[in-house]
């Protein structure tokens, strides 16, 4: 059984690695090509790193997600982990979300961005 904890840490420390390389080529790959098309077009192109580098922040913020969950199966089930846990979820889902929202227009829930409408007599 503490071969099997082992492993299972393995695991969780291999997601947070994986969780923080996806976050930080992300944040390359975005910065590089915003530079680029910067020096080619000479336009303002901020929102797409904006969506670029919030792609790419979500995604590894999932992958940190599932390594904490995955890293609980192996601790002792104290009160404290598992407040501890609730705690790191709660904070990293509220990120997602608030980032889901600056990429798309819209909450995960709706069907489509809600468009203000036109005011009318």
């Amino acid at each position: 059984m503490d071969q099997i904890k082992l492993y299972i840490e393995y695991v969780a420390k291999g997601l947070e690695a994986v969780g923080v390389v996806i976050i930080a080529c992300g944040a390359l790959i975005a910065i590089s090509r915003f530079l680029i098309s910067q020096l080619k077009f000479k336009n303002h192109l901020y929102t797409r790193l904006r969506r670029e580098l919030g792609k790419a922040i979500l995604l590894g913020l999932e992958v940190l997600v599932a390594a904490d969950i995955i890293a609980t199966v192996v601790t002792e089930p104290t009160l404290k982990r598992v407040f501890t846990l609730g705690v790191i979820v709660l904070i990293r889902t509220f990120l997602s979300i608030s980032l889901q929202v600056e990429i798309e227009g819209k909450f995960p829930w709706q069907s489509k961005k809600i468009e203000a409408e036109p005011y009318s007599n």
